[in-house]
């Protein structure tokens, strides 16, 4: 009952830090949210699980029991993780205490609400990654859009009610076509599941038991499904064409916000793309890995372009996510240990990278009041500590050896090379990482605008060292990011026993 135990843990955090006085709220909801953190520890520590949840492995944590009938289905309280989910977890955890840190300098209004709502959105991402049955994890994924809603629409930039509906609005839509596709596949399984539950419907359609349906043949509902479930994952990745909520979102959010957005929101759609289109749908994924491979390559490519023409620190930071998340993408359709392992590794990854970098901006605007390039040089002899972590996490970006953002590009690379899915996976592959080149243009260029040159910024407020509680969080995220690094294992391993089964399907080793 742990899981369930960390997930009811942080809704009570939450509603407690809802009614608590605005001048104790950000305080208390950093110690209430360091048990999630020691809780998804002792998870991490204890896990002794194998296999892959959805396809009959051994699930950690597991609880399941009957909780409501609709029609000839049983909707079950059924959740459990494996090693694809537990790390996600962990992640989670320990990013929402580092962000709530962040925040008690930027959050200086209604502090109560904004610290109760990060805390309602973690205790639901907990949900996403932990639920499997398909209606309580959709009412978790559902309800994590509504605390974003509104710290981007409350404490937001001056354009944060643009940027909080069009997130709202393209997620929502987003949202229906997926249900809509998975619902499909559900009415094809007709008689042979009796129940929402991941793992029973997930064997069902390796047992072939997928018939036609709405006047399909079974393999046409398999594609439209792909499809449908595809789109729907694919903004909230996002991956190109469907990134232009993004930017919007992160430069309105507030700090923090922006922290949770990239550094777990995102992998809530990569996550499902992982459990729904690749695990469930191995063949259909296989057919179509031309189109998903070019939409991986454009994504890296081109959202390091777009990175690489903004002024705003907060927007390159936005748009080499697009580009990072390419590289998940291609990882997972190359159907290998090294592809699909490094794609859930490259999640963990760039969570604490991207929190990192974004942390790391809110410290800089914090002092400055400007995030723009042009306004500012020389801030590292003002900021020295803050400047070093900044030029620490942009290496971590680039790829820097011992860092976890080499390990996770080297094991999708190395993964990518050896893919049988189609012949030209090694040209696409090569493209991609070339990706590697353009993120250092755009980085060096930040930093070398930003961070460094003779001192000059068009500002009237004094340029100091940031305190403490800013700074904290970031050295917190690089030590984890150098661990990682330099010792992978710590999760790779047993992602790797968690998609191997899925490699029996869909590909080679």
């Amino acid at each position: 009952m742990i899981i369930e135990a960390l997930i009811a843990v942080t809704f009570l955090a939450a509603l407690v830090t809802f009614v608590l006085p605005d001048r104790i709220a950000g305080k208390a909801a950093f110690a209430l949210s360091l048990v999630p953190v020691l809780g998804s520890l002792v998870m991490w520590q204890q896990y002794d699980a194998s296999g892959n949840a959805l396809l009959g492995g051994n699930i950690a944590f597991e609880t399941d029991v009957v909780w409501l009938q609709l029609g000839q289905y049983d909707l079950h309280w059924m959740v459990g993780v494996d090693g694809i989910s537990l790390p996600l977890v962990v992640l989670t955890t320990i990013l929402t205490t580092l962000a709530i840190l962040s925040s008690w300098t930027p959050i200086s209004e209604r502090e109560s609400q904004f610290y109760g709502l990060m805390l309602l959105m973690e205790a639901n991402l907990l949900g996403v990654f932990t639920a499997l049955d398909f209606f309580v994890w959709f009412v978790f994924w559902e309800a994590v859009l509504v605390p974003m809603y509104f710290l981007i629409g409350v404490w937001g930039g001056p354009r944060r009610k643009y940027a909080a509906i069009k997130f709202f609005v393209y997620t929502n839509i987003a949202s229906l076509v997926m249900f809509i596709g998975f619902i499909s596949l559900v009415f094809g399984l007709g008689d042979s599941i009796s129940s929402l539950r991941l793992p029973e419907i997930a064997q069902a359609l390796q047992a072939g038991q997928l018939s036609g349906f709405a006047g399909l043949s079974a393999s046409a509902l398999a594609s439209v499904a792909f499809i449908a479930m595809f789109l729907g994952f694919a903004v909230k990745v996002p991956v190109v064409p469907f990134h232009t909520w993004l930017p919007d979102a992160h430069v309105e959010a507030p700090t923090p916000a922006s922290v949770m957005l990239a550094g777990v929101l995102l992998k809530m759609g990569t996550y499902a793309l992982l459990r729904f289109n690749f695990t469930m749908l191995p063949e259909t994924a296989r057919s179509f890995a031309l189109p998903i491979a070019l939409i991986a390559v454009a994504s890296v490519i081109y959202g390091a372009l777009l990175a690489l023409a903004q002024q705003d620190l907060k927007r390159i930071v936005a748009y080499s996510s697009v580009s990072s998340m390419g590289y998940v993408i291609l990882g997972l359709i190359a159907y290998t240990t090294y592809g699909v392992g490094g794609a859930t590794f490259q999640m963990v990854a760039h969570g604490l990278i991207s929190g990192l970098m974004f942390m790391a901006v809110g410290v800089i605007y914090n002092t400055t009041h400007t995030r723009m390039v042009t306004d500012m040089s020389g801030m590292a002899d003002k900021m020295p500590v803050t400047a070093g972590i900044f030029v620490a996490g942009a290496f971590g970006y680039m790829g820097l050896p011992l860092m976890a953002g080499f390990a996770a590009e080297f094991f999708i690379f190395k993964g990518s090379f050896e893919s049988t899915v189609m012949a030209a996976m090694p040209l696409f592959t090569g493209a991609a990482m070339f990706g590697i080149v353009i993120v250092a243009g755009y980085l060096l260029f930040a930093m070398q605008r930003t961070l460094f040159g003779p001192f000059e910024f068009d500002g009237d407020y004094e340029i100091t060292e940031a305190p403490f509680h800013d700074v904290a969080p970031l050295a917190v995220l690089l030590l984890l990011t150098i661990v990682l690094g330099v010792q992978p294992d710590i999760f790779f391993t047993m992602i790797q026993e968690a998609v191997n089964p899925i490699l029996e399907l869909g590909g080679a080793f």
